[in-house]
């Protein structure tokens, strides 16, 4: 129960700030400017992100895997099993995902800022993967939810 509690504690932040990036960061570019929109990524997500990100999605990934496997190694029935184990797919997925996403997210900075064809492209790119990786936390958050509900009742 306390590491799906902890698991929760990650993936609930990582989803709202993936939700954050879909609903309002990424679309902003249209109204602001690729050049601006680029300047901006680069200086928060491939600036302060690093810093919040990495630490939050690896942890994030790792106690829903700990969670599933201390699950396994106590024995628990399968109705208590099953959003441990969902939950740890969903992280690995989202780790996937994302090992797709950053290096396009990152290949910004080939280009300079007035590159605008390049950039558009990229950032368009960086986006459909993005909301793969967004939706995939929002599940996992309502996941990991089911497994400390299912986990502290029980049954």
């Amino acid at each position: 129960l306390i590491l799906a509690i902890a698991a929760t504690a990650l993936i609930g932040p990582g989803a709202g700030m993936s939700l954050d990036q879909s609903i309002k960061q990424l679309p902003a570019r249209h109204r602001i400017g690729i050049a601006a929109y680029s300047a901006y990524s680069r200086a928060g997500d491939q600036g302060n992100g690093l810093f919040l990100y990495p630490p939050v999605g690896i942890a994030a990934v790792l106690f829903a895997i700990a969670a599933a496997v201390s699950g396994h190694l106590s024995g628990l029935s399968g109705i208590l099993q099953v959003p441990l184990d969902i939950s740890a797919l969903l992280a690995i997925l989202h780790s996937l995902v994302t090992a797709r996403a950053a290096p396009i997210n990152f290949s910004q900075r080939k280009y300079a800022l007035n590159d605008e064809e390049n950039l558009a492209r990229v950032l368009d790119q960086f986006e459909r993967w993005h909301n793969v990786r967004a939706a995939l936390q929002v599940l996992n958050f309502g996941t990991s939810l089911w497994a400390v509900i299912v986990l502290a009742g029980g049954s």
